[in-house]
């Protein structure tokens, strides 16, 4: 049997990546919840990372090249002190984890995971968890106006009401105030039947929802009752000075420069503002310039207001929907260049006659 030396340095190095363990205890009431259904987010940290992961005995082995089984073990005990905290893992989570991983390291997503701004009816806190979002919520809390601007799933509404309704139950606020416009997306719907109110009740339902869920239905009628929260379409905002309020506009990217202009203007002492958008779903007509595109562009200096913008990354829906936000995003990108190189050429044409 040869010796160590005997090896060639090369095969000698292979092995020795191949043999490179790490052992990470692990109880087993939180076994499941890292390994996941079927194993199914174990095996994305292998698959991701080139390693091998087992159970052995109460003990996670990780095994692999060096760097990579470094990585998947602090990947596995970031997840492990997640679960122990009380978080049941998603696979959002593991995407995140390892994303972070590849990037920066670090335990970024404790850090996160340790900013609970309230509960649900139920009990289920409400955190940000994604880098992203954990900003937005931190601007929401510094800054007087904060402009959240994202795609589909990166939680812009939802976070700004959870900061609205904490504000409102410690007494930071009088009101809650939310509001959009009532624009199809991209449907006639024509006349609906009902009073007022059930005609403008369809645009307002995500609202709706979002406020059922971390307020409860029974006291989010009794305080609709007294007029402590108002969900209201934004035409009705004309005229008004909102003091002592928290105001969130829903769906900016389908209001006009003069509605948008309108509503900024309400704005009273004692009041926080939270503007959400998707400027890649506008439902206006098209030569129809967005509110939300013309406030970026003229806003974007002045202080005590924030711009946040949540990419593909921030999505925490189901992972299709973070590779359909990504997709689109890739696409249009390409079109934008595709039409600059045009633009671009026909000037250089136009130039040489």
């Amino acid at each position: 049997m040869p010796g160590n030396n005997d090896i060639p340095a090369k095969e000698r190095g292979r092995r020795e990546m191949e043999e490179f363990t790490v052992s990470i205890d692990m109880p087993m009431e939180h076994m499941q919840n890292l390994f996941g259904k079927r194993d199914a987010y174990i095996k994305k940290i292998e698959e991701d990372l080139h390693v091998m992961i087992v159970n052995r005995d109460g003990a996670v082995r990780i095994s692999g090249e060096r760097e990579s089984v470094m990585k998947a073990s602090h990947i596995v005990r970031e997840l492990l002190t997640l679960s122990e905290r009380g978080n049941v893992l998603e696979e959002q989570s593991v995407d995140y984890a390892l994303e972070i991983e590849k990037e920066s390291g670090g335990d970024v997503l404790l850090e996160i995971d340790g900013d609970c701004i309230c509960h649900t009816v139920s009990g289920k806190p409400i955190k940000p968890k994604t880098l992203g979002q954990k900003k937005y919520v931190d601007a929401i809390r510094d800054h007087m106006i904060v402009f959240g601007i994202g795609p589909a799933g990166t939680g812009k509404t939802y976070l700004a009401m959870a900061m609205a309704i904490t504000a409102f139950k410690n007494n930071e606020v009088s009101r809650i105030i939310l509001t959009r416009p009532a624009i199809e997306a991209g449907e006639k719907l024509g006349f609906l039947p009902g009073d007022l109110q059930s005609k403008v009740d369809p645009y307002l339902r995500p609202l709706y929802d979002a406020l059922y869920q971390i307020m409860g239905a029974e006291s989010f009628a009794r305080n609709m009752e007294k007029g402590l929260i108002e969900v209201a379409p934004l035409a009705y905002m004309r005229g008004r000075t909102l003091d002592n309020a928290y105001i969130i506009l829903d769906e900016a990217q389908n209001t006009t420069p003069a509605q948008m202009k309108m509503f900024l203007t309400r704005i009273g002492f004692g009041s926080k503002v939270v503007v959400t958008g998707d400027a890649s779903q506008k439902d206006l007509a098209p030569d129809t310039k967005s509110g939300l595109d013309i406030a970026a562009r003229v806003l974007s200096r002045i202080d005590d207001i924030a711009f946040c913008k949540l990419s593909s990354k921030d999505v925490v829906r189901h992972p299709l929907v973070q590779k359909i936000v990504k997709a689109y995003e890739d696409f249009e990108a390409k079109e934008t260049r595709r039409s600059e190189l045009k633009l671009r050429s026909r000037n250089n044409n136009r130039g040489k006659k």
